[in-house]
Parts: C-alpha cells; sequence; structure tokens
C-alpha cells in the first residue's frame, strides 16, 4: 500500500519527534534509520519518516544522502514529502538545511515550499522571521554555543538566503493570524514574485494546523515537527486516513541506562538532576584520545551497577569545558571521538543485559543506534513532548528513548524509566517485526 507522507529528518532524535507527532495525530508512523534498503517492508504504515544523520556533515554529502532517501519515498508512492530539521534551525552558513531543500525541491520539479520551524509546545516559536526560544531570540540563547552549529543569528530569512541559491521570503504573523486561506494567498503570490522558500511565523499551535491546512496542495515542506500537526487531517480530510491507536510496546524488563552526549542547557540540568540520586560516569574526549581502554574503564564501572537503577554515562559539559577540549582536538575529532565512544558502550551495555535505553542528543543518539545495528523504531508513548519511548526494528531487542539535547523537563531521566514501567505494555514484537527494516 502506498504511503501517504514520506519524511525526511536530518538526525534521529528529530526523527522520533517528528514520528510522535504523527502518531499521536493518528498517522500508523514508522521510523527507518538510514537510507532503507529496497526490501524493506513497513507494512501498512501511513507515513515513514527516514532518519539520517545529515545535520553536520558537509553539505554535498547531506545532499547525497537526502535526494537517495527521496528516492526510496517515491519509489513508496509518497503522495507529500517532508524534510524534518530541528526547532532551533540548527546549521551554518553552508547548510545544511538550505542546500537539501533546493535539492528535494529540484529533484520533485517544485519550485516553492515552506519553511516552520516553530515548535511552541516546546517554547520554539516565530515571529517577523525571527526565531524565539523561550522568550529570548535564538542568538540570545544557549544555541548560540553549540558546538557544532552555533546559532548567532535569529533572522531566518537572513540565515536560510545566505544557504540559498533562490530567493527566501516571509509569511509574516497578520497574515498567519487570518488563517488557511490567508496564508494560501500569500503562498501564491510569493511564488509568483519568484519566491522558492517562505519562512513562516507561527506562535501557537492553532497556527501550526492552519498553515498545514494551507500546505495540503504543497508536493513538499520542510519544518520542524510541529508543523506536522496540521497534516494528517489533510489526508483524512481526502478520506486516505482514518484515525489509529498508537501500539503498545513489549514489555522491557533488562537493565536501565542513560547515555547523554548532548552539552545543552537542557541536558546539563537534566543529568545534574540525576546525578543528585546516583554517581555517574563522565567521559570526556582528551581522556578517549589518551587511553585505549577508556571504554572497557566505563563499562567495567557500569557492570557492577546494572540492576540497582538506571546507570548515567555522560560527556556533557559546560561552554568552557567544551571550548578547551576543541581547542586541543579540533571540533570534529572531539565530536567523534564521543560519538565512537558512545557507540561502543552501548554496544556493551546491550551485551551486559541493558534493555532500556535513553540517549540525549542527536549525534550521540546516531551513533548508538548504528552501532547497536538497529534498523528502524516503532512509536510508543510519549515522555515529554517531542521525545516518545520506541522498540528497535531489527537488531537486539531495545525500548528506546532518543532526546534531542534541548527538549525535555529537568527530570527527564528518571521520569522516562518511570514511564516505561507504568504502561499498559502487552505483547512482544512478532518474530516478523523484530526482522523488519
Amino acid at each position: 500500500m502506498p504511503i501517504l507522507l514520506g519524511c525526511i529528518a536530518d538526525d534521529f532524535t528529530g526523527a522520533t519527534d517528528l514520528a510522535n507527532t504523527l502518531t499521536r495525530q493518528g498517522m500508523a508512523t514508522v521510523v527507518l534509520l538510514g537510507v532503507p534498503r529496497e526490501d524493506v517492508d513497513v507494512g501498512d504504515a501511513d507515513a515513514v519518516v527516514v532518519a539520517l544523520k545529515s545535520r553536520s556533515i558537509a553539505a554535498s554529502d547531506a545532499v547525497s544522502q537526502s535526494l537517495a532517501a527521496l528516492d526510496w519515498l517515491r519509489r513508496r508512492g509518497a503522495r507529500q514529502t517532508y524534510f524534518k530539521y530541528c526547532s532551533t534551525f540548527d546549521s551554518t552558513d553552508a547548510g545544511n538545511i538550505g542546500p537539501v531543500a533546493e535539492a528535494l525541491l529540484e529533484a520533485l520539479k517544485e519550485d516553492f515550499t515552506v519553511a516552520c520551524p516553530a515548535f511552541p509546545t516546546n517554547k520554539r516559536t516565530v515571529y517577523q522571521g525571527y526565531l524565539f526560544v523561550g522568550d529570548v531570540l535564538l542568538s540570545e540563547s544557549s544555541m548560540r554555543h553549540h558546538p557544532l552549529t552555533p546559532m548567532t543569528d535569529a533572522l531566518l530569512t537572513r540565515v536560510l538566503q545566505r544557504q540559498c541559491k533562490g530567493r527566501v521570503g516571509l509569511i509574516d504573523f497578520s497574515v498567519v493570524e487570518r488563517g488557511r486561506a490567508a496564508i494560501r494567498d500569500a503562498m501564491a503570490q510569493l511564488r509568483a514574485d519568484g519566491v522558492r522558500i517562505a519562512i513562516v511565523d507561527a506562535l501557537t499551535d492553532a497556527h501550526l494546523v492552519a498553515i498545514g491546512e494551507a500546505c495540503a496542495d504543497l508536493k513538499f515542506l520542510t519544518g520542524g515537527s510541529g508543523l506536522a500537526l496540521g497534516l494528517p487531517e489533510n489526508f483524512r480530510r481526502s478520506g486516505l486516513l482514518r484515525m489509529k491507536e498508537a501500539g503498545a510496546l513489549p514489555k522491557f524488563g533488562g537493565h536501565a541506562a542513560v547515555l547523554a552526549g548532548s552539552c545543552s542547557v537542557a541536558t546539563q540540568r537534566q543529568v545534574a538532576k540525576m546525578k543528585a540520586g546516583s554517581n555517574g560516569f563522565k567521559i570526556d574526549p582528551i581522556a578517549l584520545r589518551e587511553d585505549r581502554m577508556a571504554v572497557a574503564k566505563v563499562l567495567q564501572w557500569a557492570r557492577p551497577r546494572l540492576g540497582r537503577e538506571p546507570v548515567l554515562i555522560c560527556s556533557t559539559a559546560d561552554p568552557a569545558t567544551v571550548e578547551k577540549a576543541q581547542a586541543a582536538l579540533g571540533r570534529e575529532r572531539a565530536g567523534q571521538l564521543i560519538e565512537a565512544a558512545m557507540g561502543e558502550i552501548a554496544k556493551g551495555l546491550a551485551g551486559m543485559g541493558v534493555e532500556r535505553l535513553v540517549v540525549a542528543g542527536g549525534e550521540t543518539s546516531g551513533a548508538v543506534v548504528t552501532a547497536l545495528g538497529i534498523n528502524g523504531l516503532r512509536i510508543g508513548e510519549e515522555i515529554d513532548p517531542g521525545v516518545p519511548w520506541t522498540a528497535s526494528l531489527g537488531g537486539k531487542p531495545l525500548a528506546l528513548a532518543l532526546k534531542s539535547g534541548n527538549f525535555g523537563a529537568d527530570d527527564f531521566f528518571l521520569k522516562a524509566f518511570q514511564k516505561l514501567e507504568a504502561a499498559h505494555l502487552e505483547s512482544p514484537l512478532s518474530p516478523r517485526e523484530r526482522g523488519r527494516g
């Protein structure tokens, strides 16, 4: 059966965030990790999210991977294509949002789309083209210190124009506030004026629903997970979609662990909250470079602690510590060392009976699921806005919560395991589902 919505996410946590939104709106959604093989079976999924690890790689590589994902989705009959990036518009002046969006537009032979990263539930809003995080401009938030994609400009029209060959425009709040018809008229006018991508203001979920409704006839659109709020209803109005309940996940009784690679302010608070009741283990890239046994020492520390409570292993650090490591190793090398170590640690923990795993940070999540050989994810109950529990498809059966560094309340790590335990979990994955992907 052809899928209705084909999605391409630029990191793994963003993919589960988007899949969570679609699932809650009644779309059966599967996340596939990496460009899928030709023989992947997604069953009766209404939406498929292809999760790439393309946010921080070279723009040309991001474009190549995204086009490969698009080709797979088109062969599955996707009626609409969605490029999902972070609600904080993580990118540099070289990309990768603009280059990927323009490449996908060209491949689809389309001349216009929208860009709306707003996610009001998590306090990301866009007004007059400026992106706010809570009450401050993006450029004044902790994102200005991001180790890979420091965001020092909050005006999205300007940020995106630096990345794009075509013209970038704006559909501002005064238009969005008037609803679907006004937004659709504004899109038509911008298209006639030669604008290729329009940033769209949004302050509330109602705005996102109206924008989604206005985009019903667009073959391609881009945004954060919030914009997906209005898309399932378009298919429902067309008679293509019936409301579905999110499937229950199987019961996982093994050990529990948290791997935190993000250095965001939110993750720093979450690590501090969890460490208040647990010693935890702190790793840093300089130690990883100098000690070939560093990963083995982490696993040796974890082994006797498994089963008592969730173990915490983190590389989370404040901006000054991050800058020191990057000065010593280089920005890319520091990140690579952490990602490789987290992947190996995850494999070791799984071998010691860990079945419930929370991972913080998009790059860390990508490294972990790749190391574990996981091909896809089945979406379960939401823990905090934008972060669901999932069950692995392919590889060792695991319960996974892949959290964007910026998401979640201070008690997220502790709450996640409590919520999984309290959920009404029934039947395990069938052998077919375990092998899917």
